[in-house]
């Protein structure tokens, strides 16, 4: 990963790579996720005390049976709620970022696409919940890099449009 993409954690810190479809709580780690089409929420208190991230995959439909209940929008929200009420916090007092759904074949959908679906359904279903949102990077021809710890303010996110060849790998620093 290019250093200058995104600040190294700070010491002591650990880094969890969230997968699509999972769901994490962190109080002091950093978590990240590479989305396209896909859709990423995170969650803090607003004391920046404690937060919860997922890589949601589709939204709307009913998951099958192979899929983890985060990659799912609905079983995303419910554990990400599960996990901010058993550490005693009210979803509806916290406030969301959403990041992603991306349109990853420009050429082929101008106007409806799979990404644009998930963002919608999102932040409508986070409107529903109570849960305010203070700000969103969603839609557009891009794959983004998002990336955030407790207490970091907003998240950090890096667009790259579909089509430029880019490496962007996990894990490395420098």
């Amino acid at each position: 990963m290019n250093a200058a993409l995104f600040p190294a954690p700070e010491r002591g810190m650990r880094t969890h790579v969230l997968q699509p479809g999972e769901v994490a709580c962190a109080d002091g780690d950093r978590l990240e996720t590479l989305l396209g089409s896909c859709v990423a929420v995170v969650i803090a208190d607003p004391l920046r005390t404690l937060g919860v991230m997922c890589h949601i995959v589709r939204c709307g439909a009913k998951p099958s049976a192979a899929s983890s209940a985060g990659a799912n929008g609905a079983g995303a929200l419910r554990r990400m709620y599960s996990l901010l009420r058993a550490r005693g916090i009210e979803p509806t007092l916290c406030e969301a970022w959403v990041i992603g759904g991306g349109n990853m074949f420009p050429g082929m959908y101008e106007r409806s696409h799979v990404g644009d679906d998930n963002a919608q359904w999102v932040l409508a279903a986070l409107a529903d919940d109570g849960v305010r949102v203070l700000w969103q990077d969603v839609g557009g021809n891009t794959y983004r890099r998002v990336g955030w710890a407790v207490d970091d303010g907003e998240p950090d996110v890096v667009a790259v449009a579909v089509g430029v060849a880019a490496c962007l790998q996990f894990g490395a620093r420098g």
